[in-house]
């Protein structure tokens, strides 16, 4: 990663990826998938396959609220379910970073974030469903957990994306607002955590874009506050249309770019 580009940011680019880092506080602790908009700010100011590098250790921070504020509430057997599917996900992800160069990161981010755009339509058609989170027991239920567990993993590799693959999966599968939060929040900071080795061997997380992440974490905590406070008052279906429009648009924008 060419690293010297980090110090060549200029104060509104600063600007935008410290509004990216709240963003990530508050959807850590409010609403789940809100973080696609930070991945493509992140993408658009910095070189693709650095952005990746620079905002995991910003999601490990916002991960690491999020379960301080819903360790109670996440369900267990669920997490073991999908652990291993998710990191066959993590695997491939990794060989496909070696393989790729910047502008086909750029390019696949940019599709993702209009795949995980599309997940999200779908998933809020399917939220009312009345299944308890226990159904991770059946074969159908193991089947689903493999299926979006792959492909949740590579999405968080490559880029950082899997929250609207794993709330469509949560939600699908009957989970409730706090079972909900508490369940994520523990899957990706280990998720995130394990991807730490991966991601410092391929070259994008070294001593200065750790230094630019010291700069961005300050701005998570006022976020995931902000998400905590809002969480039991904020209108989600108008949150959740703002963000699958602006995720929309920043796909675009690197697809384009």
């Amino acid at each position: 990663m060419n690293t010297m580009t980090l110090w060549h940011i200029t104060g509104w680019e600063f600007a935008a990826l410290a509004f990216a880092a709240l963003l990530v506080g508050f959807s850590k602790t409010a609403v789940s998938g809100a973080n696609t908009v930070s991945l493509a700010i992140f993408a658009a100011v910095l070189p693709a396959r650095a952005s990746t590098g620079v905002l995991l250790p910003v999601l490990i921070a916002g991960d690491l609220l999020a379960v301080a504020t819903y360790r109670r509430h996440a369900h267990w057997p669920t997490l073991w379910r999908l652990f291993p599917a998710v990191a066959a996900g993590v695997v491939v992800g990794t060989v496909f970073l070696v393989w790729a160069d910047d502008a086909i990161v750029r390019t696949s981010i940019g599709a993702i974030l209009l795949l995980m755009a599309a997940v999200t339509v779908w998933r809020r058609r399917a939220a009312d469903t009345e299944e308890e989170p226990e159904s991770v027991t059946t074969r159908p239920g193991r089947l689903k957990a493999r299926s979006y567990g792959v492909l949740g993993g590579f999405t968080t590799m490559v880029a950082n994306a899997g929250g609207p693959v794993m709330s469509m999966y949560l939600l699908s599968a009957g989970f409730r607002k706090l079972g909900f939060l508490g369940t994520s929040a523990f899957f990706f900071l280990i998720v995130n955590v394990s991807k730490l080795p991966f991601s410092a061997g391929l070259g994008l997380i070294d001593g200065r874009s750790l230094m630019l992440d010291l700069a961005l974490v300050v701005f998570v905590v006022p976020g995931a506050l902000i998400g905590k406070w809002a969480v039991d008052r904020i209108n989600q279906r108008l949150f959740e249309r703002l963000v699958i429009a602006a995720t929309v648009v920043g796909g675009l924008q690197l697809l384009l770019r």
